[in-house]
């Protein structure tokens, strides 16, 4: 991780995590604040505040709850995803990316606060909550690139690994696996990546790696055990595009097993129309936003349903070529594409969480905790 300045949150400073990161960056400068606004004025100072929060960390506390749901809306079908909120924002510069309109002003934070993360999910691991638990880190961060300045997904895996009914999943464009690698998992870490064309990935996916990186990182981890998912969000309308992500389908099976793909997810190139602004005075020489786009039922600007449910069924079509059995849904679509692309409702098979507990339940093997029934008056 390159950076430019780390700010510290007093009350923290003297916690384990913050002294092995301050000294490990004892170069660069680091200076000590009461609160937040220090930091995100540095920050706004810049010509261009998103490109310097980039390079900005601030090792802070974690005032909210660390375990939160996915902000999904009523009008698509969501995935029931819990997020486990370690830190925000990210190295990586992606043009599309929402993180660069969701936090303002968007700085790199890391909350150090893990004792309390581990309280909360022992909630759920040790105090054993009903049902399947899924949980990842991968949504107001990249899962991955906090593993050269501190070990948090390592005692995450550690943590899940010792229980079977709850699922970590990973997600990444990095191939930051390393000191993963020799961490007994239980197969209850799932180790996923976001994946492109390498025409997005070369355009619009600034300091990320490369697809067949990204494959070569994910056969490694097959290797050693740990099951995979991929994600196809955003999937980006281009000329050609249907051939190329088809292309990316069949290299994906060329590096691993169809068995042991958790799930495959889809979902087209979205966004909320202060981020349009954001990408063109950010990266001029994209044209990600120069189409023809239309308010979703939940306000963000999607492509044109006919297009959207083209590029799904080519696709779709692909993935089942390879393998019929691997699980695919949708990241925030209505229960129309699912119905005209996969042939079902998930609504109608008891909801899409249901559906993907299936799924960690078959390639995981975790396994439901019921509920105890309720003592009754004999």
């Amino acid at each position: 991780m390159e950076l430019s300045k780390i700010f510290v949150l007093d009350v923290i400073a003297q916690k384990p995590l913050v002294r092995l990161i301050t000294e490990k960056y004892a170069h660069i400068p680091i200076v000590q604040v009461k609160d937040s606004q220090q930091v995100f004025e540095y920050v706004l100072s810049a010509n261009d505040p998103i490109k310097e929060g980039k390079k900005v960390l601030f090792l802070t506390k974690n005032q909210g709850a660390f375990i939160r749901k996915c902000p999904g809306t009523k009008e698509y079908i969501c995935c029931g995803y819990q997020i486990i909120h370690i830190g925000t924002f990210c190295t990586m510069d992606c043009s599309y990316c929402i993180l660069q309109s969701y936090f303002h002003p968007p700085v790199l934070q890391l909350f150090v606060n893990t004792d309390d993360l581990f309280y909360d999910l022992n909630k759920i691991i040790e105090n054993r909550i009903p049902g399947l638990q899924r949980l990842g880190t991968g949504e107001y961060t990249d899962s991955l690139i906090w593993e050269k300045i501190c070990d948090i997904s390592q005692q995450l895996i550690h943590c899940f690994s010792h229980q079977d009914h709850a699922v970590l999943e990973l997600k990444t464009k990095t191939t930051q696996i390393n000191a993963l690698l020799p961490y007994s998992h239980n197969r209850k870490t799932i180790m996923a990546w976001s994946l492109n064309t390498p025409e997005i990935i070369h355009k619009q996916e600034c300091r990320t790696t490369t697809l067949n990186a990204r494959l070569k990182a994910a056969a490694k981890c097959e290797s050693y055990g740990f099951p995979l998912a991929f994600h196809f969000d955003p999937i980006v309308l281009y000329d050609g595009c249907e051939q190329a992500y088809e292309s990316v389908i069949d290299a994906i099976f060329a590096h691993v097993s169809a068995n042991n793909i958790v799930w495959i997810s889809l979902g087209t190139l979205r966004f909320m129309p202060d981020l349009k602004g954001v990408i063109q005075k950010r990266f001029q020489h994209s044209s990600i936003v120069y189409n023809e786009f239309f308010p979703g039922m939940d306000d963000k600007l999607r492509y044109f349903k006919p297009l959207r449910l083209r590029v799904y069924h080519r696709l779709i079509d692909r993935v089942r070529k390879h393998a019929p059995d691997v699980f695919v849904y949708y990241c925030m679509e209505d229960a129309a594409i699912w119905q005209k692309t996969l042939g079902f409702n998930p609504d109608d098979l008891g909801g899409l969480p249901h559906l993907l507990d299936l799924q960690a339940e078959k390639i995981c093997g975790i396994h439901a905790i019921k509920c105890k029934p309720l003592e009754t008056d004999r």
